[in-house]
């Protein structure tokens, strides 16, 4: 965060926005560093257990969607907002000295802003891909699995192929 000395000649609309940007700010790495704070002792309350059904058990794969949450809000729209608040700290600070380097840092994070949006819709629609490519082949997998138990029915209690 940055220490500013505003001047009464600062357009109102532009300290709402600065305001309101730097609340968004905080509050949604708050919200991120609270949800990791939290999930975080039960992940490492689970890896200390040396066992196959820990890992079944582990409350990490339940709450994937605050892990989730917790990382788009701390790097997707974080980084986004702390973009989009060097640009509007521009705007405050320069506003009535120079307008000419407000526009010229503008101008430089447009392109920035654009790239981080087309990384992180590519790398989003990488990683759905992947877990797509997981889902898809487990589901082939269980398949195979039933079609393998419908043609060779199990054993009861030896969990094997019957002998005809």
């Amino acid at each position: 965060m940055v220490e500013v000395q505003l001047t009464n000649n600062i357009p109102n609309g532009l300290l709402v926005a600065f305001a309101i940007c730097t609340t968004l700010l905080v509050a949604v790495h708050m919200l991120a560093l609270m949800i990791s704070t939290c999930i975080l002792p039960n992940i490492e309350a689970v890896s200390s257990i040396h066992s196959l059904n820990a890992i079944t058990e582990s409350p990490h794969e339940k709450m994937h969607y605050y892990i989730e949450t917790a990382w788009a809000f701390s790097t997707v729209f974080g980084i986004f907002l702390f973009l989009v608040e060097i640009a509007i700290l521009c705007w405050v600070k320069f506003h009535g000295y120079s307008e000419e380097s407000a526009i010229a840092s503008t101008v430089i994070l447009v392109p920035v802003v654009i790239v981080f949006i087309a990384f992180a819709i590519h790398f989003y629609r990488k990683l759905a891909g992947h877990q797509y490519e997981r889902s898809r082949d487990n589901i082939k997998e269980l398949e195979d699995l039933a079609s393998c138990l419908v043609t060779e029915p199990l054993d009861g209690h030896l969990g094997r192929p019957a002998i005809v």
